[in-house]
């Protein structure tokens, strides 16, 4: 009677044989990369849903939120705090009509938005005219329902942007509480009182729009645009800006190097004064005000 040999190697007359190296890969073989694959699709998936669903990081492009953004800061979005749209998910591919779980944004949010001309575009901007809100602009000061928002002169501050220094007057303005309590406080940068966008209509918000403007404000293409931005549809809304978690004045040409040995010298220019341009003081700090 033959007797199973419960994988041990082949025997003949008495004698084992090793295993023929040219023989297939054993089973488990196939099995630890059904398994690697399975652990890469999940960690796809749940990045995929922190994203989308959590916290989504951004960078900034532009100084149209000077001072309380700078070019080079990276900050984390809550995906949450408004609710759910299809922009909330990534490439829009979402079944979503509308907001669900909808929440609304308070007065002073500084929030991530799709452009409303231009739906494939990220804008971020400070949340300043809610639903039902008359806005105006009379020599660079902001009007809400009529009533002049405070600002206080702080005095002239330079700011580095590019190879130039551009001069701003700073103010700390204050907006007008809401039901949350005491109004938000911020900085703002005016260059003069008589920019373009400085003397403007009133704008009354339609429901369900909010009013955007950045913090920088002869600066900034926002709502007061009406024909290139307008107000900012409720379901445009992505997130409300939580935390800078990192931010960097950059390198910039100060590595260029050319002639012998170029691509290794700026390297090593690189290694040494990235550390210097990081801007540690703005590391993990809020974005929403004073």
């Amino acid at each position: 009677m033959n007797t199973p040999n419960q994988g041990l190697p082949p025997t003949r007359d008495g004698q084992t044989f090793p295993p023929d190296p040219a023989a297939p890969a054993a089973p488990k073989d196939r099995d630890d990369a059904s398994d690697l694959l399975k652990a890469m699709l999940m960690a796809a998936v749940i990045a995929l849903t922190i994203r989308s669903l959590l916290f989504e990081p951004f960078n900034i492009p532009s100084g149209s939120m000077f001072p309380s953004l700078l070019v080079g800061d990276y900050l984390f979005v809550e995906k949450y705090s408004y609710g759910y749209s299809k922009y909330s998910f990534p490439l829009d591919l979402a079944p979503i009509s509308g907001r669900i779980f909808e929440k609304s944004p308070k007065r002073g949010d500084i929030a991530v938005f799709r452009q409303p001309k231009r739906v494939h575009i990220d804008y971020i901007k400070r949340i300043v005219g809610l639903p039902g809100d008359t806005v105006q602009m009379r020599e660079g000061v902001l009007y809400l329902n009529g009533e002049a928002v405070p600002r206080e002169y702080l005095g002239v501050e330079d700011l580095p942007e590019g190879n130039a220094i551009n001069v701003y007057q700073k103010y700390i303005e204050t907006l007008p509480e809401d039901k949350a309590g005491a109004g938000r406080r911020h900085f703002i940068y005016e260059v003069t009182d008589d920019e373009v966008n400085d003397n403007t209509q009133i704008f009354t918000v339609p429901e369900g729009y909010y009013f955007a403007m950045g913090d920088n404000r002869d600066s900034s293409l926002d709502s007061r645009v009406q024909d290139q931005v307008g107000f900012v549809p409720a379901e445009n809304l992505v997130g409300r800006a939580a935390f800078i978690f990192f931010s960097t004045a950059g390198v910039g040409d100060a590595c260029a190097r050319e002639g012998k040995l170029a691509a290794l010298r700026s390297a090593g220019c690189y290694l040494f004064k990235w550390p210097q341009a990081i801007r540690y003081e703005r590391l993990f700090r809020p974005v929403h005000g004073l």
